[in-house]
């Protein structure tokens, strides 16, 4: 089967960041629906680890959530900006460092029935210092854990944005601390 065949599309809203459509779609099984999809360009979030195993994460402020949530440092992409270089731009901007060394770890993607954002989601590490440069309407504060906790948090729900628990576990795996972080998660659980 192949993807599937766009028959309409009526923008109902268009915003600074998203457009929102009605899609009339044919399915790769023939299938007709009617979908509500929000059309995002994508961002990039860094796991950025200093020589001492800890990883930067910010406390931010998210109007959307009515409260505070912790993330990784990350940005949406600009128009022809590959995620490399926002995930550059985004470590200076929000975490007042650079990186020397650079790995992908893959992307994510949310809520992939309403939404076409993919985060792609990077591992930076031999980090130095750079003059921060927070955007207008930012409100965070940077902290710095320990990967390990970081990761333990996100196994017992206390860490929730979805691309910030993916980049850390993905980033404690290519680390090799895996098993370090999941044998900490069992320990924790109640009757253990």
């Amino acid at each position: 089967m192949s993807g599937a065949k766009l028959l309409s599309c009526e923008t109902r809203f268009r915003g600074r960041i998203v457009t929102g459509n009605i899609e009339v779609v044919e399915l790769p099984n023939g299938q007709r629906v009617t979908l509500d999809i929000i059309r995002h360009p994508g961002g990039a979030a860094v796991v950025a680890i200093d020589a001492d195993r800890r990883v930067c994460l910010l406390r931010q402020y998210r109007h959307a959530i009515d409260g505070w949530i912790t993330e990784l440092p990350a940005g949406k992409l600009e128009p022809g900006e590959p995620p490399l270089v926002t995930a550059q731009r985004e470590l200076v901007e929000e975490a007042g460092v650079h990186a020397a060394h650079w790995d992908a770890l893959g992307s994510v993607v949310s809520s992939p029935g309403v939404l076409t954002e993919a985060v792609h989601l990077y591992l930076a590490t031999g980090l130095a210092p750079a003059r921060q440069q927070p955007e207008a309407g930012e409100l965070f504060e940077v902290r710095w854990l320990p990967l390990g906790d970081a990761c333990r948090d996100v196994l017992a729900g206390d860490i929730s944005d979805a691309k910030t628990c993916v980049g850390l576990l993905r980033a404690a795996a290519r680390l090799g601390m895996s098993g370090d972080v999941t044998c900490a998660a069992d320990r924790q659980r109640p009757g253990r």
